[in-house]
């Protein structure tokens, strides 16, 4: 992984009612490495690309997808690397990305995905800390990705759609 980037499965407790689950704690200091000021919610439809953006401001953002799946990816213009992760409300797991990375997801699978994201700092309305490029932007080409240079996928314009099985 990129440095910063963080993914922090949580635990479900389960019971005849049904489950709990913690999101987020302040003592989990190997994902919550920021002060947590703001929480938001974004719904996205089915095959959705919400991407790319970056923060130069100091944000990071802390994912948590509660309902279907996403493939989000964080990409490093200086060295070429993107991770990506596929995170589902089936599997629990919060995915710290650092706001200096480009950054942004895909939704995965046939229903809505629901992202309820932190971040530690409050959204300016007046001038919101967000760069943002075209989600098929030309000129993301991966060197690197999930740390692999023999992935298909490397030394091309990034394809969100491209196939999983390929």
């Amino acid at each position: 992984m990129l440095p910063g980037i963080v993914i922090k499965p949580l635990k479900r407790f389960a019971d005849e009612r049904g489950f709990f689950t913690e999101v987020m704690r302040t003592d989990w200091k190997d994902v919550i490495q920021d002060e947590i000021v703001q929480a938001n919610m974004s719904v996205s439809y089915p095959g959705m690309v919400r991407a790319w953006h970056m923060h130069e401001k100091g944000q990071v953002d802390h994912f948590l997808v509660v309902r279907g799946a996403l493939k989000i990816c964080a990409y490093d213009d200086e060295t070429g690397e993107l991770d990506e992760i596929v995170s589902a409300g089936e599997n629990l797991q919060i995915v710290r990305i650092p706001g200096h990375y480009w950054h942004g997801f895909r939704v995965v699978g046939n229903e809505q995905a629901t992202l309820v994201y932190f971040v530690n700092r409050l959204y300016d309305y007046s001038s919101p800390d967000e760069v943002r490029r075209p989600w098929d932007d030309p000129t993301i080409i991966p060197r690197l990705i999930n740390g692999r240079m023999d992935d298909p996928r490397c030394g091309r314009q990034w394809d969100w759609f491209y196939p999983p099985h390929k």
